[in-house]
C-alpha cells in the first residue's frame, strides 16, 4: 500500500509542469506551503491541543518531609483537562541502549540518566525489543480495564524495555493487595518498583499518578541525549567558561526566584503548589532563562565557542525533544509535555510552528 502511494506521488510530480514545482531553495513558497497546511487543519476545525507544564526538578526542590498530598490539587486542575498522553523529561529504553552501545561518545550518560533493564530481562528471558513488542501487542488488545495479572506482566515488561516510568504507571493501577512478585515480577523488581515511587521527582508525584488516574496505560518519553558535538571536550575548561557565561544579572534574577520559591515551598499548602506552578510557568522566568542561559551562551565570544557549543548542543537538544512530542501527538486531541522550566521556551516556540496543533496556555488550566 506504501509504494502505491509513493508511486502515485510521483507520476503525480512527473505530469506537473516545471512552474508549479516550486524550487527546493525557495524558501518563501516552503514556508507558505506549510501554512497553507495549518490554514487547512484550522479550518477543520479540530486540531490537536498541547500544553506545557514547567517544572522544578522536584527531586532537588522538595524538603525530604514534603506531604505531597499538596500536589493534589494541582493534579486535579490537570485531570479536568483530561489529556489523552503525557510526555516526560526522560529517556526512552532504546535510547538508553544506543548511549550504552555508543558509550564512547556519550561516557556516563546512561549511568547517570538510564535505568538498568538487565534484571527485568533475565527474569523475562526477553531482550529490549522484544519486551516492547510484547507491551505492543498487549496494549493494541481493547480492554476496558485489565487483570492484576497482566498489569503486573506489563509492569515487567515495561521494566525490562527501559521505561521504568510507565512500569510505575502500572504499578499504582493496582490495588496495595495486588503489588507482589509474579507474573514475571521478581522480588528483586517489586523491591526496585516500591523504591522508585518513593522517588520524590515530578514523574512519580505529576505525571504518573496523573496518568493513573485518567487511567492511561503508560507514559511517553521524549528526551533526548544524542548531541555527539560535545564528545571528547575538556570538561574542566568547558565548565569554567559557561560558569563565567553565567555570571550576569538575568542569572542571578533567577537565582533570586528559585531562592524565594524554595522557601515559600517550605510550609505549602495545596493552593502554594499550584502558585507555584502558575510562577513557573509565567513568561519572567522563561524570558530570563532565555537573555541569561541561552541568550549569554549564544552572544559569548569565548575561546573555542563554548558557548555557541553549549547553544547549538541546547538547541539540538530541544528540537529532537519536540520531534518526540510531535510523534506522541500523532493524530491525537490533547497531550501534557512535563518538562524542566529551562525547556518551555523551547517547546513552545518549537511546536508553536507545527501544523494541526495549538497550544494551551497551563497557566488558565490552573487558574
Amino acid at each position: 500500500m506504501l509504494n502505491t502511494l509513493i508511486a502515485s506521488a510521483a507520476l503525480l510530480i512527473m505530469q506537473q509542469t516545471p512552474a508549479q514545482i516550486s524550487p527546493v531553495n525557495d524558501v518563501t513558497n516552503s514556508a507558505k506551503a506549510v501554512y497553507l497546511a495549518d490554514e487547512a487543519a484550522k479550518n477543520r476545525g479540530n486540531r490537536s491541543e498541547v500544553t506545557v507544564l514547567a517544572t522544578s526538578h522536584l527531586r532537588q526542590s522538595l524538603p525530604k518531609d514534603f506531604d505531597l498530598k499538596h500536589f493534589d490539587l494541582l493534579l486535579d486542575k490537570l485531570e479536568a483537562w483530561a489529556p489523552e498522553r503525557i510526555a516526560v523529561e526522560s529517556l526512552s529504553g532504546p535510547q538508553c541502549d544506543y548511549l550504552r552501545a555508543y558509550v564512547f561518545l556519550y561516557d556516563d550518560t546512561a549511568d547517570t540518566y538510564c535505568s538498568d533493564p538487565e534484571p527485568a530481562r533475565k527474569a523475562l528471558g526477553l531482550n529490549g525489543p522484544e519486551a516492547a513488542e510484547k507491551i505492543e501487542t498487549l496494549l493494541n488488545l481493547p480492554a476496558a480495564d485489565r487483570p492484576a495479572e497482566e498489569r503486573r506482566e506489563l509492569a515487567a515488561l515495561f521494566l525490562a524495555a527501559g521505561d521504568p516510568w510507565s512500569a510505575i504507571v502500572q504499578w499504582l493501577r493496582l490495588s496495595a493487595e495486588d503489588r507482589i512478585a509474579h507474573d514475571g515480577l521478581t522480588d528483586e523488581l517489586v523491591e526496585y518498583l516500591n523504591k522508585r515511587m518513593e522517588r520524590r521527582g515530578e514523574n512519580t508525584v505529576i505525571a504518573a499518578p496523573l496518568a493513573a488516574r485518567l487511567g492511561h496505560e503508560r507514559l511517553y518519553l521524549v528526551d533526548d541525549h544524542t548531541y555527539k558535538g560535545n564528545a571528547f571536550t575538556d570538561w574542566d575548561v568547558y565548565g569554567q567558561q559557561i560558569q563565567q557565561i553565567w555570571d550576569n544579572d538575568w542569572v542571578k534574577e533567577n537565582g533570586k526566584f528559585w531562592s524565594s520559591w524554595g522557601e515559600r515551598v517550605k510550609n505549602a499548602s495545596d493552593q502554594t503548589v499550584v502558585d507555584w506552578y502558575l510562577a513557573l510557568n509565567g513568561p519572567e522566568l522563561g524570558r530570563r532563562s532565555m537573555a541569561g542561559d541561552f541568550g549569554a551562551a549564544a552572544g559569548a565570544d569565548t575561546p573555542g565557542n563554548t558557548g555557541r557549543k553549549y547553544f547549538a548542543y541546547w538547541e539540538t537538544r530541544n528540537l529532537r525533544m519536540v520531534a518526540n512530542i510531535r510523534e506522541v501527538i500523532g493524530d491525537g486531541r490533547r497531550v501534557l509535555a512535563i518538562v524542566g522550566a529551562g525547556h518551555k521556551p523551547h517547546y513552545e516556540r518549537y511546536l508553536g510552528v507545527t501544523s494541526d496543533l495549538e497550544i494551551v496556555d497551563v497557566r488558565g488550566l490552573l487558574d
